[in-house]
């Protein structure tokens, strides 16, 4: 049986910066997608992502903006840590799930690990932002540049689990 990748970008391009995973997706979607890869921009509708890993996927690749107080303009590779749903009480569960849309990575990948579609080769490659919060269009300079850095990053994932991409 075929391998199943699937690469999500999310983030909002209204918002500068926090539309890098989408950015990042619409480029990889500009090229040659290998056989078995999947490249979907999810926005902030991380809920898409949610109903296609109903599909069997062997791994998951999350393409969003990342605060970690770094330089602007880096690129990390992170393997999530996901939040088991069983662990929380009913109260936080409705706290933390009520939003339907899963507009951040943590809620849909807490969401898909609860109902047992969370690929255990799950990665995500962010970017730190700029501004990830002020409205308007287009990436800041420093985040425009880190794009061909989460492309490689992701086809090497990609390769990591199976797939070739050249």
């Amino acid at each position: 049986m075929a391998m199943r990748i699937l690469v999500a970008g999310m983030g909002n391009l209204l918002r500068h910066d926090d539309g890098f995973g989408v950015v990042v997706a619409q480029r990889l979607l500009d090229g040659p997608i290998p056989p078995g890869v999947t490249v979907m921009e999810v926005g902030i509708g991380g809920i898409h992502m949610v109903q296609a890993l109903f599909d069997p996927t062997d791994g998951l690749i999350v393409l969003d903006a990342v605060d970690l107080g770094r330089h602007p303009g880096t690129v990390v590779v992170i393997r999530p840590q996901v939040t088991d749903v069983a662990s929380l009480s009913l109260t936080e569960r409705h706290d933390q799930l009520a939003d339907m849309h899963y507009a951040t990575p943590s809620r849909a990948f807490m969401l898909a690990r609860g109902l047992g579609i969370l690929p255990a080769a799950t990665w995500l490659v962010g970017c730190q932002p700029v501004d990830a919060d002020g409205y308007g269009e287009g990436l800041f300079p420093e985040v425009q540049n880190a794009v061909e850095t989460a492309i490689t990053e992701v086809k090497a994932l990609v390769a990591a689990i199976g797939v070739s991409w050249t």
